[in-house]
């Protein structure tokens, strides 16, 4: 397994659960650091086969810095996820580059299929990889106990126009006002990198006493106790290649509100959650990583997600229920079969 493992990105989580997945299922699991070039892990045969989570455009470079019994003579596989239904032309070049592709979710293989190599879907098993939240509470981030929590949680890498914070936040000064028992905490990554896009999420805020902004770097198991903090984590993104926020937050039993297209919509229903409507606008995005010719996405309804804030909001016990069935949604849906009958398929051993 090739990918980002000291990284906090969706990629090195993504190389990290599947990892993690593998062991558990008794299959041997060697790991190739692309950052500090380092081979760990399970001893795994001469043949085993090679799956790396890099996208397209880097894979063939990351490949140039690869020892080369580690790149030839085994069947090599991309790992690879992708926000919009067609993918842009700097990915097709690396098709040369694998035998196979995989996919964390249907949404994704419709985009990739085009390129000519076989796709498989692996799902990411976040059902089958055990999470383990840290032991620190509400009062260890600051939080007030006496309120309903709205947990926002994304990377600035990620583009923030796909992540909607702006409309994420109107959409909750429009259910709640300046409610001192309603509070929304954006979790928000990589700002060092994207001082403007953090200036404009800030101004967006209007200094509202019940929005906080929090830029801390966290660890894994802390990021996941931030989670459990909150009543309701909220996802109104534009598209998901998957959508690993919402699948861990359904994982840990928790209230999901989120944009009812692409990847989130294959495993969260009205059933396990609360899915908000949209309409389909041209992709558009001020860095052009998303904006690519005759290409759609989701603008989440306001009025539908300002309906589902206030509803989970003001009944405890819908919020728990639904956290139950997301739960058991997780456990049951995103268990590893994938994964499992993808890695037997080629080659790999109990």
């Amino acid at each position: 397994m090739a990918g980002e493992f000291s990284r906090s990105s969706g990629l090195g989580e993504g190389a990290r659960l599947m990892v993690r997945a593998l062991r558990d299922m008794n299959i041997p699991c060697g790991t190739w650091d692309i950052d500090q070039r380092v081979l760990a892990g399970d001893v795994t045969g001469p043949g085993a086969p090679l799956v790396m989570h890099v996208n397209a455009p880097m894979l063939p470079y990351v490949q140039l810095f690869m020892p080369r019994t580690l790149r030839t003579g085994r069947r090599i596989i991309g790992y690879w996820a992708w926000e919009l239904p067609v993918v842009p032309q700097t990915w097709r070049h690396a098709r040369r580059h694998v035998h196979e592709i995989w996919v964390p979710s249907h949404f994704t293989a419709g985009a990739l299929r085009p390129l000519g190599r076989p796709v498989r879907v692996v799902e990411h098993p976040v059902g089958l990889a055990e999470q383990k939240p840290s032991g620190r509470d509400r009062a260890s981030f600051g939080l007030p106990e006496d309120c309903v929590i709205v947990l926002v949680s994304f990377s600035l890498a990620s583009s923030m126009v796909r992540k909607s914070p702006i409309e994420t936040i109107q959409a909750f000064r429009e259910a709640f006002g300046e409610r001192s028992d309603r509070l929304l905490v954006l979790k928000i990554g990589h700002t060092e990198h994207y001082p403007d896009d953090l200036a404009t999420v800030r101004a967006a805020t209007g200094g509202a006493s019940n929005i906080r902004i929090e830029t801390e770097q966290l660890s894994g198991e802390d990021r996941l106790a931030l989670t459990v903090c909150a009543d309701i984590v909220l996802s109104l993104h534009r598209s998901e290649g998957f959508g690993l926020v919402v699948a861990e937050a359904m994982a840990l039993g928790q209230c999901v509100i989120a944009t009812d297209w692409s990847a989130t919509a294959e495993f969260l229903d009205e059933t396990c959650g609360l899915p908000v409507a949209y309409t389909l606008v041209p992709a558009q995005d001020p860095r052009g990583i998303w904006e690519m010719p005759d290409t759609k996405w989701a603008l989440p309804d306001l009025a539908g997600a300002v309906k589902a804030l206030q509803t989970a909001a003001d009944d405890p016990a819908l919020r728990s229920r639904l956290g139950a069935n997301a739960k058991h949604r997780i456990a049951t849906r995103l268990n590893g079969a994938t994964l499992r009958e993808a890695a037997l398929a080629v080659g790999a051993r109990l």
